[in-house]
């Protein structure tokens, strides 16, 4: 087996593009769920806001790449106001139902044939991100010893600094009094409003400023593929930022972070090892494992972890189990 090539690519997906931004989008949905007590499933929404705001911006209507960028965080903002003002009165459970399903509506709409002139429809839109890739330093060949392309290198290195800001944020805001509200609601809202607090409008805050981090994730995964497509933003983008957020520690500012560079570094672990494992004939021929079935057996063995982790540790890696209860109102 080759041992180098395994754990090569197991770094290039552990600090990679994918694990940045899951982090951001993880992030988002840290103060979500696990600072505010939002039931937020339609991550996927906030991402597919800003990846699209930034290409239709640049693709469709010529505005520069810069300028682009800034729309795409408003048009999450807007998507924050519109989502939030029928639903933030609403019971978690409720909540997460109308944010799934209003995921899904922005996905089909954005692929319907009737707006493919202007959102390109399934085939998406493409060539939005030269002006920032005109910028790279960096020259060609690759980058040793994980092998990283120039493009790749340049974005990872905007990207990362990103994260740590949007950490940064998340925790002098939660350090704030506008934080300790925000905490306060998650354990007891109506406590907080006899207080006199409007807790309405402190979780529209809270909704906006995690869909501007789903947002920031959306487009540095618009950026890594080069690309935008309106099935890359369904339910498995905002359900595998709910699985790294609980891995890495609800309501912890690292805890995406975390969860991110574990949760795609395992993964690519797997799909690596399986297949050098039957290549090698590691694996006796009764195990029925071909090359064909190990995408599904890795997501098995996440899957099976991840149950576990819930059972004898639901707060995460680095969570507290004081801090993970979402509150039935």
């Amino acid at each position: 087996m080759d041992w180098g090539l395994i754990f090569r690519s197991t770094g290039q997906a552990a600090i990679g593009p994918d694990a940045c931004y899951y982090a951001l989008a993880a992030a988002g949905l840290n103060v979500h769920i696990g600072y505010t007590g939002l039931l937020n499933f339609g991550q996927a929404a906030f991402g597919a806001a800003g990846a699209y705001g930034l290409a239709v911006a640049v693709v469709t209507y010529g505005v520069s790449f810069w300028a682009a960028l800034f729309i795409g965080l408003l048009v999450s903002i807007v998507l924050a106001l519109v989502l939030g003002f029928p639903t933030l009165r609403l019971r978690t459970d409720y909540l997460a139902i109308v944010t799934l399903a209003a995921a899904e509506i922005i996905r089909l709409v954005v692929r319907s044939v009737r707006y493919t002139a202007t959102l390109g429809g399934t085939d998406g839109l493409q060539a939005f991100g030269d002006a920032f890739f005109r910028l790279n330093p960096f020259d060609g060949g690759s980058y040793t010893p994980l092998e990283f392309r120039p493009d790749q290198v340049w974005l990872l290195v905007c990207a990362w600094p990103l994260v740590v800001v949007v950490l940064l944020v998340t925790f002098l805001l939660m350090r704030s009094p506008w934080g300790r509200v925000v905490k306060a609601i998650r354990e007891d809202e109506d406590a907080v409003r006899s207080l006199g607090k409007n807790t309405y409008w402190y979780k529209m805050q809270s909704l906006m400023l995690g869909g501007v981090f789903g947002a920031l994730a959306g487009i540095v995964f618009a950026m890594s593929k080069q690309s935008v497509n309106p099935d890359d933003y369904g339910t498995r983008f905002t359900f595998t930022a709910v699985a790294v957020m609980i891995l890495g520690g609800t309501a912890r500012v690292v805890g995406p972070v975390v969860g991110s560079v574990i949760f795609i570094g395992v993964l690519q672990f797997l799909d690596v090892f399986l297949r050098q494992a039957i290549d090698a004939g590691l694996i006796p021929g009764w195990v029925p494992i071909d090359v064909n079935k190990v995408a599904i057996i890795r997501l098995i063995f996440v899957g099976a972890t991840l149950v576990l982790l819930m059972i004898y540790r639901p707060q995460g890696i680095l969570g507290d189990r004081r801090e993970v209860a979402i509150r039935d109102r």
